[in-house]
């Protein structure tokens, strides 16, 4: 038996399939399905961004796994290979959301996390039962997981894979923002694998620097605690994605520095207090957040901000004060996305009973499209304003502004080449995570 698993690309201008040289960094999901599936099946992924869908692939069963803005492209993909007679399973963010309109393209849908799952799935097709919705009654366990599939990736592709190794700890996040799709999949609790399955996997692939994909690698206090204190005899240098409110922790923000933390992807989102009360994000005050990234720096620990622009409380000035903000603080990147109200989520709820969606293509719903009816701005204004942050953000007199003073050389001239790689993707109005 023979599985294709297919990451869809993205549908952009007059439906043009987006392509890409290079992109920053391999989804997860595919891999783990590959390393979930029994021996006796051949396995072979395609990251249609990257390569072409061999559609007349041998293959017994198509798998896809879906995020929003790929969905009406991956669509099309199933209707495609269902034509010639293959049966097609559906997963992922997006098919977990509305598996009813997943349905309509495929024969199967995966709600939620595929272990415990994806062998009933393969049982069922391999009876030529398989029937329309599968989902487990309870999150499963995350102890024992086998090691994902990376030797399927075209690894050379993915700027960042060898740079910073894809390891996961745990899923889930304790945060309930109304604007996160990830908590309705995985769940209001950090849910983490055993600190020793962590470390066996980062021995096995004999890695010195690894990026932890945990939506919140520190979910959860203790864990963290007990993880930090695991990796730091490894010696590794390790990036991850976290909370700006780890900086009233000094003791396990010192932990994560200790155990080679060298950044954190930290989702910001706004610098107005209000915004984040809007959408029950815990709010900092601006003492707080201006305390945060000094107790971020203290320690050596990069920030990648991730900003929303779109909120409830944001004017056109917004975009001006954010970047003034992120410079003044000397953020190593930057992140800018218009807000996506995505399926399942609270924000979309309430943008549909004020009547303010006005787009239903979900391949505008990557970030960089006002897909709503903004409170104080046009939406033209919107998308303008996303533009014009990135470009300022990642103008040259604010990379030396944001490397000035950096004690350590090395890293300096690292942050300044990466931040001219994305100074040229911003000029080809791609999405830094795209690729290039």
């Amino acid at each position: 038996m023979r599985i294709l698993l297919i990451q869809p690309s993205q549908l952009v201008g007059n439906g043009r399939i987006y392509k890409a040289q290079k992109l920053m960094f391999p989804s997860l999901s595919l891999p783990v399905l590959a390393s979930l599936t029994p021996q006796d099946y051949q396995v072979a992924i395609v990251d249609e961004a990257l390569e072409e869908i061999p559609f007349d692939d041998p293959a017994d069963l198509i798998g896809l796994s879906i995020m929003t803005p790929q969905a009406p492209r991956a669509y099309q993909i199933g209707e495609e290979f269902k034509k010639r007679g293959k049966k097609v399973v559906m997963g992922g963010i997006h098919a977990s959301s509305l598996p009813e309109e997943a349905l309509q393209h495929s024969d199967a849908v995966v709600v939620g996390e595929a272990e415990g799952i994806w062998p009933q799935v393969l049982e069922d097709h391999r009876r030529g039962k398989m029937r329309g919705i599968y989902q487990l009654s309870q999150f499963p366990s995350l102890a024992n997981l086998p090691l994902p599939r990376f030797d399927l990736l075209k690894k050379d592709r993915y700027r960042l894979f060898n740079m910073n190794f894809p390891i996961q700890a745990g899923r889930g996040c304790p945060m309930q923002c109304e604007f996160c799709s990830a908590t309705k999949i995985f769940g209001n609790q950090y849910r983490w694998r055993p600190t020793e399955d962590v470390i066996q996997n980062i021995q096995q692939f004999r890695v010195n620097k690894i990026f932890f994909v945990d939506d919140n690698i520190v979910g959860n206090r203790s864990y963290a605690r007990d993880l930090f204190l695991a990796l730091t005899p490894l010696r590794l240098r390790w990036a991850g994605q976290g909370c700006l409110n780890l900086g009233k922790d000094k003791e396990i923000l010192k932990l994560a520095a200790e155990s080679g933390c060298g950044l954190l992807y930290i989702g910001v989102e706004s610098i107005l207090t209000s915004n984040l009360q809007s959408y029950r994000k815990a709010p900092l005050s601006p003492g707080e957040i201006l305390d945060c990234f000094a107790q971020f720096r203290k320690q050596g620990i990069l920030i990648r901000a991730s900003i929303i622009f779109g909120l409830e409380n944001d004017d056109p000035g917004v975009f001006q004060r954010t970047v003034d903000f992120l410079i003044q603080e000397k953020a190593a990147y930057a992140t800018f996305n218009i807000l996506a109200p995505m399926p399942g989520t609270q924000v979309r709820k309430k943008l549909e009973e004020e009547g303010r969606i006005t787009d239903y293509d979900w391949s505008n719903y990557d970030g960089l499209h006002a897909v709503f009816t903004p409170r104080n701005m046009s939406k033209e204004q919107l998308e303008k304003g996303l533009w014009s942050a990135y470009e300022r953000f990642y103008s040259l007199p604010s990379i030396i502004r944001r490397i000035l003073g950096m004690e350590n050389r090395k890293e300096m001239i690292r942050i300044f080449f990466s931040n001219l790689i994305y100074m040229r993707i911003i000029a080809k109005r791609r999405h830094l995570l795209f690729g290039e």
